[in-house]
Formats: C-alpha cells, structure tokens, sequence
C-alpha cells in the first residue's frame, strides 16, 4: 500500500489523450483525474494535458513529453505522478526509474481510493483481492532483489526459484485465502437476500456514477444518516434503510458504491458480492448528475457495468432515472429539462426520468409517487373476508397493503379489498386460505354469537 499522508503530499496529474480527442471532454477527464486524486488526500500542484500522436511500448510517453514533465517534476519538488490512464507494468517501472518519483495510474489510484475508504470487514477484504490482483502483475518494477535466485545447496539442488517467483506464490496464497473469506461472505449475503425476499418489503437500490448524489438522496428519503461529502467515492460500504412510500407501506432502499468509467475489472470481480444487492432488487433508481456536461457519457458507464453484472434494463429489471442537481442548471436549462423528461415519460422508453434537487428539496414528492407507482405495477387486488377471530390478519393488512375498501358484515366479519405485492398474495393464500373463500360460512348461532369481539 501507499504511504499516502507520510510520504505522498504533492502530486502532478496528466491526462493523455491521443491526437483529435475533443479538448472541452479532456478538460472534464482531466478534472475527474484531479478529483480522484484529491480524495486520496493528495494535493494537485500541478496538471496537464498530453496530447499523443502515438503510444511508446516503453514508456508510454515520447521522450520530449518526458522531459517537460520532468522539468514540472522537478520545478514543484514532486514525488508522485498520477496518469490518468492504464500503464503497462514495465512503463510504470521505466517512468518512475526516469523520473525517480512514485508512478500511479488510473487503476492504481481507483484501488487506493477504495482500501482508503473501505469501512467494514467485507469492503476491506474485497479491495485487499482486488489490489493483490493488481500488485501481482506489477512486481516486475520493483526493486532488483526480486532477480536473485533462492534455495538450492549442493550441485545436484538446480537454481531454486527466483524471488520473483516466491513472492508471487506468496500473493497466491493470500489471494486463495481471501477468496475463501469472501465465499463465507457471499453465503452470508445469499441467506440474507433469501431472508429479504421472504419478508413483505419490496427492495430498491441506488446505482449511479460517483458523486452523483446517491448518499445524499438516500439519507433524503430514508434516516440513513450515510456520510455525504461532495467527494468521489465518498461511501463504499452498502447500506440498507425503511423507506416510507406515500401510502404507508414500506420498502427497503439500499446505498450501493458509485461507478465510474473503467472501473478496474478486478475490482467489479471482487465487489460482486455487493453488486449482486443491486442485481436482486426490484427497482433500480439510477441516479445522474444532470448538471454534468458528461451527463449522457456517463449514463452508459454505468448501464455497461450494469450489463456486466445481469442487471439493469436489458436483463428485464425495471429501473428510473432521477436526473440530480437540477439547481446547479439555469433556468432556461432546467425547463428545457423537464420539457424533455416530459416527453420521455410519455414516450415508448422503458425508462422514466424525474428532475430533481437533493439540496434543495425540489421534486421529491413527484419522485416518491413514481416509486410507489412503479413498484405498485406489479401488485394483486384482492378480496378477502376476515372473521373477528383472524383480526390479527387485517392489522397487517393494513400495514403492508394498501386498503381501497372495507365493510363490516352481519356478524362481525371484515371485508376487504386490498391492493399487495404478488408475493404477499402467495403467502397469505399458504397461511391463511381460508380469507380467500367466496362466501363467509358464519358458525350456527345458538344462545349468543359464537365469538366475542
């Protein structure tokens, strides 16, 4: 790991694009860059752009564009380089022997983010997987003594490994054991989703790009009580709150970690026991940062990683859009805005869109009735008589139902009319058929009802 508040205060921070990319999208790519490098504590003194006519297989960079940076380098005092992008192994190495500073790329950074951020047991050891992954295939630019050979006494012992190879094998064995440790976790989060899908509530979850404002929206709509900072990868850790729907039943909102665009495959492989959370639920609410010029670019980031994992609209799950931070537009855009959600609410798209402000408040109301609306699609009406002694029946009917009618008979039963899930309709039919029968058979009368109230 990197000694990130000992060692790393000051970092320079490059962008490369090649030839003809569009300077008004490296800017933003570039600000991204400077973002994630910020929330690893570490200060940006200094950014820029590289344009590239061609990649070198050694170095990445040309030898001029190397020289200017080392001229930045050395100008600020620098001791870490932080390149927005994929570095082969041996360009890292090559970079940081030229330079003589610490070299990270995007992937590297992405992962030290996640180890930084990681709060619970399980967020850790999926990261540590993850990072060991990357760590394995990078030993080639450490230091020298990973040449030497070990072992071998005698001149019949062969040359022994390398130590290279040993600590590769040592990487292997850490990675096996994590791997088990994340299996028990996966069978934890199986029974626990198991568990979810036998209770009543409904499950919605939160996706979206990071810093999108899925904490803030969450702890909006729920007590959740999720730190907010306007951070990239403020939270990791999934959490799971009540949320209250306008007509009083309840559903379950979970706060998933953010995406981003090429989000190391390592760490997708390793998050999958938290990303299936978001496969399972019924209602996903992608939430966008509409005042992002790369609003659009980043709705497909995150429908990708969906597609990677099952999820998502192409896979049959149902999901909206809430388009955030309305209030960050100008008025002129945030009508044109709603004009447009407008029209593709009432469109074919499978998809609705609801403009909102977290900060502000605006549009909340709207939001959670087309949760309710959404999830409500798939529920039963049903007509069911319950007699006084099964009261207890009608109480939680009431709770997690929603009751559009209610009359009480002659002899004291109550019927009902009542709009639930489908799986709840399965269930009461298995514990309590006998509310379902067509005509209430009322027990002889003799000297006084045969109930008491």
């Amino acid at each position: 790991m990197i000694d990130l508040e000992v060692v790393l205060q000051k970092a320079l921070v490059v962008h490369p694009v090649r030839t003809g990319h569009r300077s008004n999208v490296s800017q933003l790519d570039l600000e991204e860059a400077i973002g994630l490098t910020e929330a690893l504590g570490v200060e940006a003194t200094a950014s820029e752009i590289i344009t590239l006519r061609e990649i070198k297989a050694a170095n990445y960079f040309g030898k001029g564009k190397i020289d200017d940076m080392a001229a930045l380098i050395a100008q600020h005092d620098l001791k870490l380089v932080v390149v927005n992008t994929t570095l082969a192994p041996i360009q890292q190495r090559n970079l940081e022997e030229i330079w003589d500073v610490k070299v990270i790329d995007r992937t590297g950074m992405i992962l030290e983010i996640f180890a930084l951020r990681a709060a619970t047991k399980e967020g850790s050891l999926q990261v540590e997987l993850a990072r060991l992954g990357y760590e394995k295939s990078r030993l080639v630019r450490t230091w020298t003594h990973l040449e030497r050979q070990r072992g071998g006494q005698g001149f019949l012992a062969g040359p022994g490994e390398t130590q290279i190879e040993s600590d590769r094998r040592m990487i292997d064995d850490k990675m096996a054991k994590l791997m088990r440790d994340l299996d028990q976790v996966r069978r934890t989060r199986a029974l626990q989703r198991t568990q979810r899908k036998r209770a009543p509530e409904r499950v919605v979850a939160l996706v979206g790009y990071t810093n999108a404002g899925k904490s803030t929206l969450f702890n909006r709509l729920t007590d959740g009580s999720v730190f907010v900072k306007d951070m990239l990868f403020a939270t990791l850790d999934t959490t799971h709150r009540i949320l209250r729907l306008p007509s009083g039943t309840n559903a379950v909102m979970s706060d998933t970690v953010g995406f981003i665009s090429d989000l190391p495959t390592d760490l997708i492989d390793a998050f999958r026991a938290t990303l299936e959370e978001v496969k399972e639920a019924d209602l996903l609410i992608h939430v966008r940062d509409i005042s992002d010029p790369l609003s659009e670019a980043r709705k497909q980031d995150v429908l990708a990683i969906l597609d990677s994992i099952e999820a998502g609209p192409k896979h049959d799950q149902q999901m909206i859009e809430v388009w955030n931070k309305i209030d960050l537009v100008s008025t002129d855009d945030m009508e044109s805005l709603i004009d447009t959600s407008k029209a593709v609410n009432r469109g074919e798209q499978n998809t609705l869109s609801f403009p909102i402000s977290c900060i502000k408040g605006l549009g909340l109301d709207i939001l959670m009735d087309g949760i309710e609306e959404n999830l409500s699609q798939f529920d039963e009406i049903v007509d069911v008589t319950i007699m006084p002694k099964d009261y207890s029946i009608r109480a939680w009917l009431h709770e997690h139902g929603d009751v559009l009618s209610e009359e009480i008979g002659d002899v004291g039963q109550t019927v009902m009319k009542v709009r639930i899930p489908k799986v709840n309709v399965g269930m009461l039919r298995g514990r309590h058929p006998q509310i379902f029968k067509d005509k209430l058979v009322t027990p002889e009368v003799v000297d006084g009802p045969a109930w008491s109230p």
